[in-house]
């Protein structure tokens, strides 16, 4: 996907919205403030959370490191110009990325937001 897909893909998730912070960093959120995907992260990169238990399987694939800053959290960077995974597998760690976001907000906001998996 290009990097306007990848943000198109992202805006259409439940209650996903887009600022520009830190200069050009494109963040996606969802509940006000809570992030799930950056676009443009430190240049041309695009970083996302994963699940906790998978977070060094994805950061031994080539191209794919843990995301600067944001690591401790387990998020992965890659390049939104040359992804090295597939459309398919980028769309559904995005949407996972979302979700994972999601479950942890207040259960009041979580309606609307969720997603059947």
């Amino acid at each position: 996907m290009t990097p306007d897909q990848i943000a198109a893909f992202c805006l259409a998730l439940p209650g996903a919205r887009e600022d520009l912070k830190w200069g050009s960093n494109r963040v996606f959120s969802v509940a006000g403030n809570k992030m799930f995907a950056i676009l443009d992260f430190l240049g041309e990169d695009l970083a996302f959370k994963v699940d906790n238990d998978l977070f060094l399987g994805y950061v031994d694939r080539p191209g794919i490191r843990p995301a600067p800053y944001l690591a401790r959290a387990y998020w992965i960077s890659m390049s939104a110009h040359r992804p090295p995974l597939g459309d398919d597998e980028q769309r559904q760690l995005l949407t996972r990325s979302h979700q994972l976001v999601v479950r942890r907000l207040p259960k009041g906001l979580q309606p609307g937001l969720l997603l059947d998996e």
